[in-house]
């Protein structure tokens, strides 16, 4: 895929990356991102120096930056934990926000030419979604689809889309188990297909190539308490993704899958990870029922309603689980609270132009 002439929305997205290491994966991705603003989010030992290739605008946060900035709400954002990224969806003042890991590097497609994920992301975002309705080949606003027959006519305007889900060649996005089971096998299949995810299905949502319209869907976009002092990590992006679908189904948005494809280089260690994601892969067998029959009342107009609802049903309902969740439905107040500290023009109190979905 080409680079376009003119960066598409240069002045309206941020490109948010999590790290604890110099940034020197960037060089590959010069010629797609350099146009764009970096946002870094660095975990770990806020004394260490990050470096980043020259050329890139950027500006870069570490933990100290975090605790001046939002003072005692700052415990609502993970330490020692890719999560730690949200912070970047937080200070952004950008529409967009494409999200990526410093061990993603740019992929081929099957003609040998290098993928321009960002450019794909932005595509999917600009383009409705179709979530009351599967299209059979797959998203019909692509060139060479369009609706199949016994499409109903009513619903081909769509929905605006939310979030974009990009997927990973090389090393799969596994759980520990999986990783254990399969310890050599890699994802070679490049499936060239966006589809929208169905209204009441829920999918596993990854952080590492992921872009999402933050006006519309970004005060959802917490990933959660994770990492240092939490019983739980690698579930930072699975909580987000559940929350947000929920909140989007309930707000008539989309949300896309599939095309881009970016190279994951490096496949992390599968016993620490059991470590950090045993209680989660216990744990997940209540949480995946209590977000499929979540409902939210028709008062919830905003993204940040919804979402502080939410936070009284986890409270509810999955502080009989174990105590941690309690403890996670109090750092989802924090977060909206920190969002419009921030975000003051957000405007929480405004509805979406959509409101409440109306299909059922």
């Amino acid at each position: 895929m080409a680079t376009s002439a003119t960066p598409i929305l240069k002045d309206e997205l941020d490109i948010v990356i999590p790290t604890i290491r110099n940034l020197d994966f960037l060089e590959m991705w010069r010629p797609f991102l350099q146009p764009y603003h970096l946002i870094i989010v660095q975990d770990g030992d806020p004394t260490k120096v990050i470096k980043v290739p020259e050329g890139f605008d950027y500006e870069l946060y570490n933990r100290n930056d975090i605790n001046k900035i939002l003072g005692p709400k700052a415990s609502c954002i993970s330490f020692k934990d890719s999560a730690c990224r949200c912070f970047g969806y937080m200070v952004s003042k950008k529409k967009y926000i494409f999200t990526i890991d410093d061990d993603c590097f740019v992929a081929k497609d099957p003609t040998g030419e290098q993928i321009n994920a960002l450019e794909q992301h932005i595509k999917n975002l600009l383009s409705p979604s179709t979530p009351f309705f599967f299209n059979t080949l797959y998203d019909p606003y692509r060139d060479g689809a369009d609706f199949v027959r016994g499409y109903p006519f009513s619903l081909r305007e769509g929905v605006p889309t939310a979030v974009s889900h990009g997927l990973w060649l090389n090393i799969p996005d596994y759980d520990a188990p999986t990783q254990l089971v399969k310890p050599r096998e890699r994802n070679t299949r490049y499936v060239d297909a966006v589809l929208t995810i169905p209204k009441g299905t829920l999918f596993p949502m990854c952080g590492m190539n992921l872009a999402f319209n933050r006006e519309l869907i970004g005060p959802a976009m917490y990933f959660g308490l994770m990492g240092d002092g939490q019983p739980i990590g690698r579930y930072d992006d699975m909580w987000a993704g559940w929350c947000t679908k929920v909140i989007c189904d309930h707000l008539g948005l989309g949300l896309k899958t599939g095309l881009p494809y970016i190279w994951h280089s490096k496949a992390s260690n599968p016993f620490v990870n059991l470590k950090k994601e045993y209680k989660g892969i216990y744990w997940q067998e209540e949480l995946i029922p209590f977000f499929q029959s979540a409902t939210l009342p028709k008062e919830c107009t905003t993204v940040q309603k919804c979402y502080i609802e939410l936070s009284k049903q986890v409270k509810e309902k999955l502080g009989k689980v174990d105590p941690y969740f309690q403890k996670l439905s109090e750092a989802m107040v924090t977060w909206i609270e920190a969002w419009d500290e921030l975000n003051p023009s957000s405007k929480s109190d405004s509805a979406l132009p959509n409101g409440p979905a109306k299909v059922k």
